[in-house]
């Protein structure tokens, strides 16, 4: 063997040793855990804490849950086929389409006289029905409660739900006067839900 050859096969086999040897290490290496280097400890995120909408009011003193509530205890088929209220004005209070738990009314319309008498008698003119729906529809829609007064100041509160079974129920009569039974539960026409949309 030349001299040659054998310094080449010697400086392969050193390449060789060297490139194992750190391979070797280099895998040696991965086994180990990554250095841990200490991190102060932070507090957990604050999520910002929603806000109930709308405001208390005199006109619109109930919060979302009192009025669903209210509405829920109605019971169907039972009351009066129309009221003998003299309604002099009204006030609609508007709830949001998501409104929830202690959420107040984020709207308020006020009419008098011949506008509250109409809007009367667009609540008198739907049919009461026997029984509560059970199937209603899934979308999304405003609650607005009517609060009648008249000369006696009396209040007559209906609510009227403009989703779902879109049902509309007299909840409440306060003040002097005797309007005689509330008037059963019905159904809100469409009549009814396009006027309490106006401004």
């Amino acid at each position: 063997m030349s001299a040659l050859l054998i310094r080449g096969v010697v400086s392969v086999s050193i390449v060789v040793a060297v490139l194992g040897a750190t391979a070797g290490c280099i895998f040696q290496d991965a086994d180990k855990p990554a250095a841990q280097t200490p991190t102060a400890s932070r507090p957990p995120p604050t999520l910002p804490t929603a806000k109930p909408s709308g405001t208390r009011s005199t006109d619109c003193p109930e919060t979302i849950s009192a009025v669903r509530a209210a509405v829920e205890k109605a019971t169907w088929g039972k009351g009066a086929s129309k009221s003998p209220f003299q309604p002099v004005s009204v006030t609609i209070c508007e709830y949001d389409d998501l409104a929830t738990g202690q959420d107040y009314a984020t709207g308020t319309t006020k009419r008098t006289a011949a506008q509250a008498t109409s809007l009367f008698t667009l609540v008198n003119s739907a049919k009461p029905e026997p029984t509560e729906p059970k199937i209603c529809t899934r979308e999304l829609g405003p609650t607005y409660v009517m609060r009648f007064t008249d000369n006696d100041r009396g209040v007559l509160s209906y609510t009227a739900e403009a989703f779902g079974c879109r049902r509309l129920v007299a909840t409440s009569f306060e003040g002097r006067g005797k309007p005689g039974d509330l008037a059963a539960p019905r159904h809100a026409t469409p009549a009814l839900l396009e006027s309490l949309a106006q401004r």
